[in-house]
């Protein structure tokens, strides 16, 4: 009748003991130099933005080699999650054609005092940059085009608003734009006063920033009368 606590007495021993060898060897494994463990962590391309215009996407993330005890890279690990962004400076962003891997590598070392940084790899090393310039153009309607139904006039002056706009963006793209938009009234048969938003035909890029997409055409329609002599 006894045999049973007595069981349960040597179980509780034995993961009693396993447990303490456990706790021993992890102890002695975190105490113990030369481990390598890779890291990843945010990577910021720092720039002159009001400037220049990245022409590919720039590296997000960094893999970082780096190898040292074991409470150390314990720690590191466990605040990976949270872990602040490895800043890169493009001093230069005119001549900057790659991330130069000695200065990144400099600068994950600061981060990591208590580990040797073996080496470290970018998403990719590439970089391109265009000087950002602004385009003010112009906006003008097609009045000549205007379809107005026969014995109308357009008796006011054509207002558009805005007359005109800007475009923000690298210097090959933004050349590409033209220096006047026409804006045609695509209403047939046109009898009464007309008022209406109509799209501005530019070509869309994420690289480059327009400040509107849209214009507010009016002008007032009346009818013609013949006045006999």
């Amino acid at each position: 009748m006894n045999h049973v606590p007595q069981n349960q007495n040597r179980i509780k021993t034995f993961i009693g003991c396993l447990l303490a060898a456990s706790f021993f060897w992890l102890m002695n494994v975190l105490n113990t130099e030369n481990y390598s463990i890779k890291l990843n962590y945010p990577l910021e391309i720092e720039y002159d933005n009001s400037s220049y215009v990245p022409m590919q996407p720039l590296p997000r993330r960094i893999s970082v080699n780096v190898s040292g005890d074991g409470w150390s890279l314990l720690q590191k690990s466990w605040l990976n999650f949270n872990a602040n962004p490895v800043v890169y400076k493009v001093l230069n962003p005119n001549e900057a054609s790659f991330i130069n891997s000695t200065t990144l590598t400099d600068q994950v070392t600061e981060l990591f005092p208590n580990l040797h940084v073996n080496y470290v790899v970018a998403d990719t090393f590439e970089l391109s940059f265009e000087p950002k310039i602004r385009k003010i153009i112009p906006i003008r309607i097609d009045s000549v085009g205007i379809d107005i139904k026969p014995g109308y006039v357009i008796s006011s002056v054509i207002n558009v608003s805005p007359s005109l706009i800007s475009v923000d963006g690298p210097v090959s793209l933004v050349k590409t734009y033209p220096d006047t938009i026409r804006i045609s009234v695509p209403t047939p048969k046109i009898q009464g006063n007309y008022d209406e938003s109509l799209p501005i035909p530019l070509p869309v890029s994420p690289l480059v920033d327009v400040s509107h997409r849209d214009v507010f055409v009016s002008f007032e329609v009346a009818q013609f009368l013949n006045v006999p002599l």
